[in-house]
């Protein structure tokens, strides 16, 4: 069982003596049922709001009360396993801190810590960000196989960024089990690059902003929770009329992810004319499973390199695309939506950036040129837009369940533009219902003024043009009403 040694220095003669036992948790959260670590109160009961120091005497692992009658210590009898290293940390350190608890039978049950300003004051300092920021990752986590313990969560951890070399380096100290194996090896071979004055300048800061960037995105397990399907179909619902086929391939995902509590090995490629709502769908699907989506516009990318980013051999270099996507959604779980892959293989620098799709759609993990170190991407849930699936490769063909969205009907149209597209347009505007009405012949006429185009973006432009012509009459004309009938459409449209 460790042992608090906070002096360096155990006296040889008198052996430190650890009183604390530790206990697995996977809890979110503290609280006095639940609580982070438990105290000794039989020979004092403890306030709700206690400051103090852990600390390391030669003999015992305890904590120092600062009361009103002097300095009073109580041995730790239980610990958080995920906490452990925070609290040896905490006391290395010799951090002021203000402890939230409740005396219960088995002891003083700890469910928060808050730094406080030197002196053990009840000011928190600016460093209880960071302190925060350490215990939202160590309650993300699972419980360790030994050693490490849970906290209560007050400030918003994400509001903490980690830039400096201290805060890396204790982050590594404390948390660093949060990380997957291979990027907690890469963090110490890059902490010893960024404080090596063996190296040139450009090359520690190079390192620098690669931990800063790696240690500030949460890496997640690939574990995700189930998700309703009836509230998955009122989302579908809310954000797409008809297409029942699509509606129903997407539930049957979901289906799949709750008996399987991963996601599927393959992603989605949405295909069909301009207009038609695929990446509506795209983003509806990334609210169903309340991930963070991000978008690569394969039409914008002419390099590979921008989706791999640059050696740090050049002073210009940074991280590709694909890692500032992590970096930006702060977690390793997240959709990518694919806009136009059908564009992907029209590279024009040195090699196709769909060839560097493949490695991030396997779910084998991605490697960075930047970052120097393999990304996981068990998490990643790619969907891809496309006009013609003609235009894809067959190996990126290969790594998608292709679902083909197809145009809308003249009937569906007409439900579309009165239902949605009006209504929408005439709230914005702030006209009622009553002010601006299509009747029947002029809602024909709207739909084969445009039955030679795909989707629906031209009905929505309709819908804009007539509302203002609409509020134009009603605001210089002085008119009540303005009913649009065949004839005054297609002027108007025409």
């Amino acid at each position: 069982m460790p042992v608090f040694d906070f002096n360096d220095a155990p006296d040889k003669k008198n052996p430190a003596e650890c009183t604390y036992t530790t206990f697995q948790s996977s809890e979110p959260e503290a609280s006095p049922e639940k609580p982070i670590l438990i105290l000794d109160n039989s020979k004092r009961k403890w306030q709700h709001h206690s400051c103090g120091m852990f600390t390391n005497p030669v003999k015992r692992t305890t904590f120092e009360f600062h009361e009103e009658d002097g300095t009073i210590s109580a041995d730790i009898l239980k610990i958080d396993a995920r906490f452990v290293s925070l609290l040896k940390w905490l006391g290395e350190n010799h951090i002021s801190v203000r402890l939230s608890g409740e005396n219960r039978p088995e002891g003083y049950a700890v469910y928060k810590i808050r730094e406080t300003a030197f002196g053990g004051g009840t000011k928190l300092s600016a460093e209880d960000g960071f302190l925060q920021f350490m215990i939202e990752r160590l309650f993300a986590s699972d419980a360790p196989g030994e050693e490490e313990a849970d906290e209560s969560l007050e400030e918003a951890g994400d509001d903490m960024k980690l830039t400096s070399l201290q805060s890396i380096t204790d982050f590594m100290n404390c948390a660093g089990r949060t990380l997957p194996d291979n990027i907690r090896l890469w963090a110490r071979r890059n902490l010893a690059v960024a404080r090596s004055h063996e190296v040139s300048p450009e090359e520690r800061r190079h390192a620098q902003r690669a931990l800063s960037i790696m240690m500030n995105v949460q890496w997640k397990s690939n574990y995700f929770e189930s998700i309703d399907p009836n509230e998955a179909r009122r989302i579908l619902d809310e954000e797409l009329y008809g297409m029942e086929r699509v509606k129903q391939r997407i539930i049957e995902t979901i289906i799949q992810i709750n008996r399987t509590h991963t996601l599927p090995a393959y992603g989605l490629l949405l295909v069909g004319p301009a207009g038609t709502g695929k990446s509506q769908i795209a983003y509806a699907v990334a609210r169903i499973l309340k991930l963070p989506w991000t978008t690569l516009d394969m039409s914008s990318i002419n390099d590979p390199e921008q989706l791999t980013g640059s050696s740090r051999i050049y002073a210009n270099a940074k991280p590709g695309i694909i890692m500032d996507a992590f970096s930006m959604a702060g977690e390793s779980n997240l959709v990518f939506i694919i806009n136009e892959l059908d564009k992907a293989a029209s590279g024009k620098g040195n090699g196709s950036p769909a060839d560097v799709l493949l490695t991030l759609l396997d779910n084998l993990g991605f490697t960075d040129n930047y970052m120097e170190c393999m990304i996981p991407t068990v998490g990643v849930y790619p969907i891809a837009t496309a006009n013609d699936k003609s235009q894809i490769s067959a190996p990126l063909m290969s790594r998608f369940a292709v679902i083909d969205i197809p145009d809308y009907t003249a009937e569906e149209k007409k439900i579309i533009f009165s239902r949605f597209a009006l209504p929408k347009v005439l709230k914005r505007m702030g006209l009622k219902d009553g002010e601006c009405v299509v009747a029947p012949d002029g809602l024909d006429a709207v739909v084969e003024f445009f039955a030679g185009t795909s989707g629906i973006r031209d009905l929505e432009q309709a819908a804009e043009h007539i509302a203002a012509n609409a509020l134009y009459q009603i605001e210089v004309d002085h008119v009540s009403e303005v009913v649009f009938n065949r004839k005054m459409v297609m002027e108007l449209l025409g």
